[in-house]
């Protein structure tokens, strides 16, 4: 084999090897990034972060405190609230009472609480609660708009959900849910209530990276559909591999929690408005298509997204809030930017 043959039969490995070596630094970049970034960024990035792809972890890392006064360090089992990602769990429960035929997600909710004095339960359906197309901005006030019309993000429409679960099912939420957190071996995710906190870490308000423990004053019993879960980022994966992998609803429940029929803006999934579906937001004009929630309150930050092609879960969860409106999820957006890069989502 002369000197020109050779060169010509080992071209094809060189540039197969030059492709993979070029794909690994890529993949070695992003934890780089990653860690980068959580040291250096501000606001200060106070909390745990799992990347994980088709159930193997692919990142994790625990930064800061989950209590800044006895400085006991935070952990991948650290358990957070999780504020409004509950909503995709309230949502997944009504959805296991449809699929039983104990709920009709397009009947007016007075049938399942004939006790509502507001004239409004004659006409919003339980499809326009789990969507925030209700209408509802306060149980004493007057609707926003005609239910089904608009759009509007709020904290009345899942407690009333709420209501309705216990209603047909003749069980307290937190029965519902913790029934449904033991059968998926969720064993560190509960419903916070005062007497039951466990090992629950403090929040914090951060004023200019000045850390104030948070008034745990948002969440109440009738609230917990809405944004009182507690969980950590290896119970959130768990829920991920299982709802998003057939294991928890029928294949056409799962569909209809993951269209939608009504769209909205926010800033952290772009500046274009977004598909909402059942506690989930579907994000079709960013770099990759995925499936996701936040949460935010009681010094509380968390993010859970997951991109369906690649099985790719990025869940974030910190002990820490932003009091400025402009920082919400600040690291996590950058996070979130640094995967859209890393070649992770490149089919290969």
């Amino acid at each position: 084999m002369n000197f020109l043959t050779k060169t010509l039969f080992l071209l094809p490995f060189v540039f197969l090897f030059s492709n993979c070596n070029s794909f690994a630094q890529k993949k070695e970049n992003y934890a780089t990034q990653i860690d980068s970034l959580i040291q250096n960024t501000s606001p200060v990035f106070n909390g745990v972060i799992l990347i994980s792809k088709n159930e193997k972890t692919l990142y994790s890392k625990a930064k800061g405190f989950a209590n800044f006064e006895t400085k006991k360090p935070l952990t991948l089992d650290s358990q957070f609230e999780i504020m409004s990602i509950t909503r995709q769990i309230t949502a997944t429960l009504v959805l296991k009472e449809v699929e039983q035929g104990k709920i009709d997600l397009n009947t007016p909710i007075k049938k399942y609480l004939p006790n509502l004095k507001q004239t409004w339960g004659d006409t919003i359906t339980v499809h326009q609660l789990l969507n925030h197309s209700h209408g509802i901005i306060d149980l004493q006030k007057p609707l926003l708009f005609k239910p089904g019309t608009d759009f509007k993000y709020g904290n009345e429409g899942y407690p009333i959900l709420g209501q309705i679960l216990e209603s047909v099912s003749k069980k307290t939420y937190s029965e519902l849910a913790n029934n449904l957190f033991k059968k998926l071996k969720m064993n560190n995710t509960f419903c916070y209530s005062e007497n039951n906190n466990r090992n629950l870490v403090t929040g914090y308000m951060n004023n200019n990276n000045n850390l104030e423990k948070a008034q745990n004053n948002l969440i109440t019993l009738y609230k917990v559909p809405s944004g009182g879960l507690i969980s950590t980022v290896n119970d959130l994966l768990i829920w991920n591999n299982n709802l998003h992998k057939g294991k928890i609803l029928k294949p056409e429940s799962y569909k209809l929690m993951t269209s939608y029929t009504i769209q909205n803006q926010h800033n952290f999934f772009g500046k274009q408005k977004e598909g909402y579906g059942y506690g989930l937001r579907i994000i079709e004009k960013e770099p990759v298509k995925y499936l996701g929630h936040t949460g935010l309150g009681n010094g509380f930050s968390a993010v859970n997204l997951y991109f369906p092609e690649s099985g790719i879960s990025m869940i974030v969860l910190e002990n820490q809030m932003p009091e400025d409106s402009n920082l919400f999820y600040a690291s996590e957006f950058k996070i979130k930017n640094i995967l859209f890069k890393s070649g992770l989502f490149n089919k290969n």
